[in-house]
């Protein structure tokens, strides 16, 4: 019984390890290989994401693929096929397999279409190899298109292949797509809501601009009615790549007028709606209607209704796709006309509609705060909510503000959240506590965004480090907040405040507040960190801006910065490598020092340097003496003696700390002691000869130096 019993073939991951698979040689040819292939560009991922999604824009096509996988066809019955274990020897064994084989090559000859596909499958194999000249593929390619041409509609809805017709895409000339374009002219919507077709699309879409508006154009009527493409599971990663990375400004127009509703698609078709308006979106498109109260609330109605059925189908994946965001915030902003500029009944019935759509999508927000448009949403809730409503936003971001802070537009939530909520404590519990822990920190401050996370909770909106464009971005939410309305015809002055503002702090208290709130985590980061920090051009500029403006005790944190100094110069091993040269040798280090002897940075508008209050620079000084000095001034004096002597400058401010010290200093005794003790140190025949020396050699800042020196 034992020997003629029936086994079930072994599944896939029972069957041991798979074979190796073999690389490709490189065929020694006179040419080289082909690998001029445009790279795609791609959406940005929701902060809620821990991974890269396998979405349309980061799926590989038939290049990552084995062709094992490529060249299998079978029906879902072959997975239950029988296999005979014989004890007859090895010969029945191979003739059972080579039964097995012929009974699949059988079946695969019966499909439709298979003597099309085998032969496109072969020319495939050869066209799409990443070990063949240009030349060699444009054969391939054209014998691949004699093959399918006419047909492209039979075989690109198949999983295996739709590769083919994409890799005729990818390598094909414009006439080439131009043609598979026409022969799928019709069938667009079918295509996008294919598992494999999708792909083969958007390689049209990305590589064919003269067709995209056609492409696009098909959907219209679509996206959210019919086929409803933006709630199907393939479709709607189509439609956000689309949207977000190739259609122009007319095109993303288009595509969002899809949320305006039935009536405006019928006007538009009319062409009673200006062009003109409708290019500035939803309130281009109600201004169109001039003073159609009724019809205005309808499209304002029809709005909600497709927000809403988004909202509610959060597991569809479309709540995070930048035209849901696009059509939110066009929405919220045409009630945010209603509120600044229309009557007391507009603005009863704005609030009213901007409760409904928030209340709709609370839990959904931190889905949105990647985009420009979903971030400025966002900001929008924060900026005219309630205090309660500040605290449900901000306790749906909370799991996601290290994410946040590094994504150039969901920082902008956290920055407008700091901006408008009056409860501190909140924002330190919510925001301020998670930016500021030693492993955040140490994260942020590798990259530009989150270097500006840390600079917000200290400088907000400071020219040195926040572009125009971004100040008047994070403003543009400072007239909800301070109740300003623009407009007002009850005899108050355009742009007057109301006093209705949606917070009653004044910017400068809040900003003070969560200066003194982050200062304490900052500095002990610093103490522990700043030796390492230094030696970064970037992080040096983090480790400024803490020591000049954080509010508390620095002197600990000061003590690490100088001890970093306090080593033998020059280094004993000579090199280029940061990590081993001396911090006075490194520009940006030697920049901080200088930066934080004098007190501040310097006002090129100005010309003088803009002094911190928060800043004692004396005492930085007198430490600075004390601890790089020690008892004889070694290295103070070899700085500016010996090797590079790149400790010039940094001297000379060290002096002019000391001389300049008139009521600023805390200590005036000591300022007098580090004075007089770094006097004796430079004034010595020796070391004036040494730093003569440097000059004649063409060391920078001797000069500056030597007169600094001579005012001590």
């Amino acid at each position: 019984m034992a020997a003629t019993a029936h086994k079930k073939r072994p599944a896939k991951s029972q069957s041991g390890p798979a074979p190796k698979k073999v690389k490709k040689a490189y065929v020694a040819t006179t040419e080289k290989p082909d690998t001029t292939i445009a790279r795609k560009a791609k959406r940005s991922v929701p902060v809620t994401v821990t991974s890269v999604p396998n979405g349309s824009e980061n799926t590989d096509d038939e290049g990552d693929l084995d062709d094992a996988e490529d060249d299998a066809d079978l029906d879902d019955e072959d997975n239950d096929t029988m296999q005979v274990d014989s004890r007859e020897g090895k010969t029945s064994a191979r003739e059972s397999h080579i039964t097995q084989k012929a009974l699949q090559q059988s079946r695969k000859a019966a499909k439709p279409h298979s003597d099309l596909i085998s032969e496109a499958k072969r020319v495939w194999a050869l066209a799409r190899s990443q070990t063949i000249s240009a030349k060699e593929r444009r054969i391939h390619i054209t014998e691949l298109m004699n093959v399918v041409r006419g047909k492209v509609k039979l075989i690109v809805f198949k999983h295996d292949a739709s590769r083919i017709i994409q890799t005729l895409v990818k390598y094909g000339s414009k006439t080439e797509r131009e043609e598979i374009c026409e022969e799928l002219k019709g069938s667009y919507a079918d295509a996008a809501k294919n598992r494999y077709a999708k792909f083969l699309l958007l390689k049209l879409i990305r590589l064919l601009p003269s067709h995209r508006a056609n492409i696009l154009s098909s959907f219209h009527g679509q996206i959210l009615s019919h086929s409803r493409l933006l709630l199907h599971r393939e479709a709607s990663s189509v439609l956000a790549d689309a949207f977000e990375l190739y259609a122009n400004s007319t095109e993303r127009a288009g595509m969002v007028k899809e949320f305006y509703g039935k009536e405006v698609a019928l006007f538009s078709q009319k062409k009673e709606v200006d062009n003109e308006k409708a290019g500035k979106g939803l309130s281009g498109v109600l201004e169109t209607f001039g003073s159609d109260k009724e019809k205005k609330a309808r499209i304002l109605a029809a709005v909600k209704e497709n927000l809403a059925s988004i909202f509610n189908n959060p597991d569809k994946g479309s709540v995070r796709h930048a035209i849901v965001h696009c059509a939110t915030w066009e929405y919220l902003d045409v009630l945010a006309r209603m509120q600044d500029h229309g009557n007391e009944d507009d603005v009863k019935e704005a609030e009213k509609l901007r409760r409904d759509l928030f209340e709709s999508c609370t839990e959904l927000l931190p889905e949105m705060v990647h985009t420009r448009d979903g971030s400025r949403v966002v900001r929008e809730f924060l900026a005219r909510g309630s205090a309660k409503d500040r605290k449900i936003i901000l306790k749906a971001v909370k799991p996601h503000i290290e994410r946040m802070c590094l994504d150039d537009e969901a920082q902008m939530v956290l920055f407008t959240a700091m901006d408008v909520t009056d409860d501190t404590k909140l924002l330190q519990k919510s925001v301020i506590s998670t930016i500021t822990t030693p492993e955040t920190l140490d994260t942020l401050v590798k990259s530009p965004q989150g270097r500006r996370a840390i600079f917000y909770l200290l400088v907000p909106r400071s020219r040195r480090h926040f572009t125009i464009v971004q100040i008047r971005a994070l403003g543009d939410t400072d007239n909800a907040r301070d109740g300003v309305r623009i407009g007002i015809k009850q005899g108050s002055e355009e742009g007057a405040t109301t006093g209705e503002g949606t917070s009653k702090k004044s910017p400068v208290v809040r900003q003070e507040e969560i200066r003194r709130g982050s200062s304490e985590a900052l500095l002990k980061w610093i103490e522990e960190r700043g030796a390492d920090l230094v030696r970064e051009a970037a992080e040096s500029l983090v480790v400024g801006e803490i020591m000049l403006y954080a509010e508390g005790d620095k002197s600990l944190a000061s003590q690490t910065l100088l001890r970093a100094l306090a080593t033998p110069y020059p280094a004993s091993s000579a090199t280029s490598a940061s990590s081993l040269a001396h911090p006075i040798d490194l520009p940006h280090a030697s920049r901080l020092y200088k930066t934080l002897l004098q007190g501040g940075h310097f006002n090129h508008s100005l010309k003088s340097v803009e002094i911190s209050e928060r800043w004692d620079p004396t005492a930085f000084a007198v430490d600075f003496v004390k601890i790089v000095g020690g008892d004889d001034g070694t290295v103070v004096k070899d700085i500016c003696t010996k090797g590079e002597r790149n400790g010039s400058f940094v001297v000379a401010e060290l002096c002019g700390a000391l001389v300049g010290t008139g009521d600023v200093s805390s200590d005036k005794v000591a300022a007098k002691e580090a004075r007089e003790k770094l006097n004796g140190w430079l004034s010595t025949s020796e070391t004036r000869k040494g730093i003569e020396e440097g000059e004649k050699d063409g060391a920078r800042g001797t000069k500056v130096l030597l007169d600094a020196i001579g005012r001590l």
